[in-house]
């Protein structure tokens, strides 16, 4: 039988549309065909914040990046129980064309983890069909292993973009996904630049052996220093209307920018200056999880000295507080306050 019967209750953060979360029991939902993982840990991104200042019209529980132990599961997929595990964000419908291809991300009808039409991991349980689900192996605490989701989504930039040894550079973002991004890129060049505005995450960017520095520029002028826009790639993952523009200030012509960032409202920006140097840009969201997995595992990423507080869901007020002014914040669920 297929089918997990669920008749208990869980502890959940619930967004509404006051977008103020809070901790509730919330009956646990019935879903045919799917594991039933019990949330170890997860953290907080900066979708998550987003998504409380309103972001996509977001109700519900939010949380996609997590890390946890298989419960229960359908009898044909039995031998995930009791395995460790992470998971991808979309679950796709199955049966259009881009599922077919294996591209649920860009299924019309997805629902996405904690974001779209499915419930998110700041809760006690969270499910997913095992054919999204990734074992974490042994070496990988569960304090790493809860960033395989924007690790995996730093190293879809390597999927989309050939990047050569040579090539130059720049992260727009000092911030925990910038931090991420700029250590993936850094696997394959030297030639990496993390820009920003907070010297303390700088100096953890330092730490990490990436170059940085200081942006304390108004949009429109060119960082200190700086000299004329010379980075072959520019990667905006400030989580700020105005990252799209300093990246189009940075980036050489006929250089490409990737755009990291999600946030609620627009950006607005002149499109002459992406006419005329001929600019390439390209959106960048989810990406491999076993490459993510990889990196993390071998030390190549390094998640120790992004973790600013752990904390569990009842202290989710100053957590979410913290997450807007420090590196990473994660909760941990089976933590009680």
């Amino acid at each position: 039988m297929n089918l997990i019967i669920a008749e208990s209750k869980m502890r959940a953060l619930v967004v509404d549309a006051s977008r103020q979360p809070a901790l509730r029991q919330v009956q646990e939902p019935e879903r045919a065909g799917e594991c039933r993982i019990r949330v170890r840990m997860a953290g907080i991104c900066g979708t998550d914040l987003q998504l409380l200042e309103g972001y996509a019209g977001f109700q519900g529980i939010p949380g996609h990046e997590f890390v946890g132990v298989v419960a229960d599961a359908p009898s044909g997929d039995a031998r995930w129980l009791g395995k460790r595990v992470v998971g991808e964000i979309n679950v796709g419908c199955g049966n259009c064309e881009w599922c077919a291809n294996g591209v649920k991300e860009h299924c019309s009808t997805r629902q996405v983890v904690g974001i779209r039409g499915r419930e998110g991991a700041f809760a006690d349980y969270i499910w997913l069909p095992a054919g999204n689900l990734h074992e974490v192996p042994d070496s990988l605490s569960d304090r790493a292993a809860v960033f395989v989701e924007p690790a995996a989504a730093a190293c879809r930039i390597l999927e989309q973009i050939p990047l050569s040894t040579r090539a130059k550079v720049a992260v727009v973002g000092d911030g925990r996904m910038g931090l991420l991004v700029a250590q993936v890129l850094a696997t394959v060049t030297g030639n990496v630049t993390v820009f920003g505005r907070h010297e303390i995450k700088l100096r953890t960017a330092r730490e990490l052996g990436l170059e940085v520095a200081l942006d304390g520029n108004r949009v429109g002028e060119r960082p200190t220093g700086s000299g004329p826009a010379r980075f072959d790639l520019v990667v905006d993952a400030s989580g700020r209307p105005e990252g799209m523009r300093r990246a189009l200030e940075l980036v050489r012509p006929r250089g490409v920018i990737v755009l990291k960032s999600t946030f609620h409202g627009e950006a607005g920006l002149e499109s002459w200056p992406i006419v005329v140097d001929e600019v390439t840009i390209v959106g960048s969201r989810c990406g491999p999880f076993r490459r993510g997995i990889e990196l993390l595992a071998s030390g190549k990423i390094q998640t120790t000295p992004l973790i600013s507080r752990i904390a569990p869901l009842e202290e989710h007020q100053s957590a979410f507080a913290d997450a807007r002014r420090v590196l990473k914040v994660l909760f941990d669920v089976g933590l009680v306050g």
